[in-house]
């Protein structure tokens, strides 16, 4: 990716293309060959005639997407996916620490825990300060502007948890318009939380140097652990989080104290753990000391107390490829060192806790722990192969990645389950991301003749080509807005949504085999490239998925594979059987053998 230096940040975003709006017939007709390579006969046979049903002239299927089309055409409405996003990201009512939230590992530094988070929060604020007056270069991919309308949410933003649905407070919104007025993070350190001003009542950014101190003050203030850490109540489910939030605002002074979180333009986490190892890192950056964390924060830099440092990312507003983005300009911003004036304001957030709330705490730590030690994870790096070497093989390296899982799941758990690829689709207004099914009839042929022990290497390599370009055209379709699954997932949240249509949400389509097994992912992957970054990891989706997070790069691979501890040793097996895959893929590709 690259970018325009002299143009605003948001200058292109009126002016790209709109996400396409599918026909019923397309997005049935893909969905239909999406599912198929994952169905029995009978399975197939049960889905086709919901799906022919589903297709019956003047059925309700026709009365959602009118409505969709109708609402798609809306003025001040961006995308047919606008009302889609919310749904999916804050409708959902489990936990989203370790569920939803994803992390980065950066690379190392020889600085220390102070100084590595002043020069982290200097060059963060740098951006911020750049973005409010639009001089972020928006991101340009092969000639075409990217919406960088998610880089709104960066600063100043907190998912609000609510009994049916979570909301989002945040900057450029009707309730806040424009860029945040706020001066201050938060820091927290054992449990504590603390203001730092890092914006001076004039404007300026504050020194590295004061940074600093303002931050060693913070670590002198907290040398105790708090007995009682209120972020412990934001790893909980997410409408008992909102009843716990409600008990807090019972209570005196609470509110001033949320509003200060709330408002705060970032988070950093003052960790007073040495990661052991680099998969330690990435396991406490992904879940580590809750009480030090307020998983509702958009953005959460964490520094440990070696200096290791990290960023954990509330997800309803941001994805990676514009996290990357961030993490990549931040990493990289020579921050100036000279001194400003004093050192920066300071000051407690305390909360008012009853018997209850205290309780409540406790429990929450207790049960998130407990979670957090239920979750398995493992790394597996590639340090003598990257995306140049497979692109000397002759084949895309997302493609050579996706067919080395698949040949690796079906080795270490005898099938091919259903797997999830997240693909960008930034290039059109208000873009996010689509869901790409991997498994096509090509991969299952190519695992099946990678399988026979009779198969010559001509048909081994054949599969593999084949394999590879059925997954480079349906990567492709999911860039052109033609995927099925979130067009017949909002057409069931638009019955919900609009009762008045007289809809049942419950259609005979979305409880087929098709539906039902197309979407139980046994792996979930994405990826993320970038030179700064050492690892990305998410958490798993299901009690059976290993999610797959792989930071691709031209010399190297390096995978944060995560699942629940009941299947920690069949993801032992897929991470073997994955080492064995790839370069069992590189001898078969490799002309020179």
């Amino acid at each position: 990716m690259t970018s325009t230096e002299s143009t605003p940040t948001f200058a292109h975003e009126d002016s790209l293309p709109r996400v396409p709006l599918p026909t019923l017939e397309e997005s049935c007709t893909r969905f239909l060959e999406w599912c198929a390579p994952l169905l029995t006969d009978d399975q197939r046979a049960v889905t086709e005639k919901a799906v022919a049903e589903f297709l019956r002239a003047g059925g309700p299927a026709h009365t959602l997407h009118a409505a969709l089309r109708e609402y798609d055409s809306t003025e001040g409405v961006r995308s047919w996916l606008d009302r889609f996003w919310p749904s999916r990201y804050l409708g959902r009512r489990d936990r989203i620490a370790l569920n939803a939230n994803f992390f980065f590992l950066f690379q190392p530094s020889e600085l220390g825990q102070r100084a590595r988070a002043a020069r982290i929060i200097a060059s963060t604020v740098d951006y911020k300060l750049r973005l409010d007056a639009e001089a972020i270069p928006p991101v340009m991919q092969r000639g075409r502007p990217l919406s960088m309308d998610q880089v709104k949410y960066l600063f100043s933003t907190t998912r609000i948890p609510g009994t049916t649905q979570d909301t989002v407070r945040a900057p450029y919104s009707d309730a806040e318009p424009g860029p945040s007025t706020a001066r201050h993070i938060v820091v927290l350190s054992r449990g504590h939380l603390y203001r730092l001003d890092v914006v001076d009542p004039d404007g300026r950014p504050v020194s590295v140097a004061n940074l600093e101190q303002g931050l060693a003050d913070v670590l002198a203030a907290t040398e105790t652990r708090a007995e009682f850490p209120v972020g412990h109540l934001t790893t909980k489910a997410r409408a008992e989080w909102a009843e716990s939030r409600a008990a807090l605002l019972r209570l005196p002074g609470n509110a001033e104290a949320l509003d200060t979180v709330e408002t705060a333009l970032f988070c950093v986490a003052l960790d007073d753990h040495t990661p052991s190892d680099t998969k330690d890192a990435c396991d406490h950056l992904l879940h580590g000391d809750s009480g030090t964390r307020w998983f509702d924060k958009s953005v959460s830099f964490v520094v440990f107390a070696d200096g290791t440092a990290g960023i954990n990312i509330e997800h309803c507003g941001l994805d990676g490829t514009t996290v990357l983005s961030f993490v990549d300009t931040v990493l990289t911003t020579e921050v100036d060192e000279r001194e400003s004036t004093g050192t920066p304001a300071l000051a407690p957030i305390e909360f008012t806790l009853d018997d209850a709330l205290r309780k409540d705490v406790s429990s929450a730590a207790t049960a998130f722990a407990d979670y957090a030690a239920a979750t398995a994870s493992r790394l597996v790096s590639f340090d003598d192969i990257g995306s140049t070497r497979i692109k000397q093989l002759n084949i895309s390296p997302d493609a050579f990645m996706q067919l080395a899982y698949q040949l690796a799941h079906k080795r270490a758990k005898g099938f091919l389950g259903a797997t999830y690829e997240s693909i960008a689709t930034r290039q059109y207004q208000a873009g996010r991301t689509e869901a790409m099914r991997v498994v096509t009839p090509e991969i299952v042929r190519f695992v099946d003749v990678m399988e026979n022990p009779d198969a010559d290497v001509d048909d081994r390599v054949a599969a593999v080509r084949a394999a590879a370009e059925k997954h480079v055209a349906r990567a492709k379709e999911c860039q052109a807005g033609k995927a099925p699954e979130q067009h017949l997932w909002e057409l069931q949240l638009v019955a919900a949504r609009q009762p008045e249509l007289g809809v049942d949400p419950d259609l005979p389509l979305y409880s087929t085999p098709g539906w039902t097994v197309m979407r139980d992912d046994y792996l979930s992957t994405s990826s993320a490239p970038s030179e700064n970054i050492q690892y990305f990891g998410f958490g798993s989706t299901s009690s059976h998925c290993i999610g797959v997070a792989y930071v691709l790069l031209p010399d190297r691979v390096n995978i944060y594979l995560s699942t629940p501890e009941g299947v920690a040793a069949e993801m032992a097996t897929f991470a073997e059987q994955l080492t064995t895959a790839v370069y069992e893929l590189e001898d078969l590709l490799d002309p020179q053998l």
